[in-house]
């Protein structure tokens, strides 16, 4: 897989989210231990979103800033030194969601909002990753193998890397498809691995374009968990 560019900074960073980097360096090690502790109080799916704002690569909801200084009131007053360590909760890992895909030529899957998560995925190198999503169908095949699970990156500014391979969503669509960049600049063209089914004669898993602005979910593949053959 080829090396991705670092992400860069948003263009405002809004008076909220730089009180928050302030009163976060200000607290950390003394209110809360890490990130995965933080995001869990203020609501966040993945440690990786603190992560984002604390770069200055995403502002923080008013909302939340607000969760976060009623939560640690007494520390900004000074009534509370510290924490102990052991009241820091360990990391479990990224939500883990159980969807299934619809019985149709392309794999369209259910909404993650309409389920819990079944567990939760962790190991080494998925600590900026939001959610994991298992792989039903072949049409990403071989890269992404039926029944494996994908560890997922929310891409929040929709900026794409011709080559990779997305979990998208638009419209009432929801699949895996490697993009590519269209003729047009509003356009992308999503493509399938798999060349070799056929139907008719033609491709089963054709390529067909999506217009950038329909894209409402924009989430990288960055690790793939493949089931064992026992």
């Amino acid at each position: 897989m080829q090396s991705h560019p670092k992400a860069t900074k948003i263009k405002t960073v809004r008076p909220e989210t730089l009180e928050f980097i302030i009163l976060y360096n200000q607290l950390k090690g003394k209110a809360f231990y890490g990130n995965a502790e933080l995001a869990d109080v203020l609501g966040f799916n993945s440690p990786s979103s603190i992560t984002e704002i604390i770069k200055s690569r995403q502002n923080i909801d008013t909302e939340k800033l607000r969760v976060f200084k009623e939560k640690y009131q007494d520390f900004l007053d000074g009534k509370i030194a510290a924490v102990p360590a052991q009241a820091s909760r360990i990391y479990q890992g990224i939500p883990m969601y159980e969807v299934s895909a619809t019985a149709s030529g392309v794999e369209v899957y259910n909404d993650i909002n309409d389920t819990q998560p079944v567990g939760y995925m962790y190991f080494p190198g998925i600590e900026e990753c939001d959610f994991a999503l298992p792989v039903w169908g072949h049409s990403m095949y071989p890269y992404l193998e039926n029944g494996c699970w994908v560890a997922l990156k929310i891409i929040h500014d929709k900026k794409i890397l011709p080559g990779e391979v997305y979990y998208i969503e638009w419209g009432d669509y929801r699949m895996y498809k490697r993009l590519l960049a269209g003729d047009k600049d509003d356009e992308v063209i999503a493509t399938s691995d798999n060349a070799a089914e056929m139907v008719a004669g033609k491709p089963k898993y054709a390529p067909f374009v999506i217009k950038r602005s329909e894209i409402k979910k924009l989430c990288l593949v960055k690790d793939i968990h493949k089931k064992h053959n026992h």
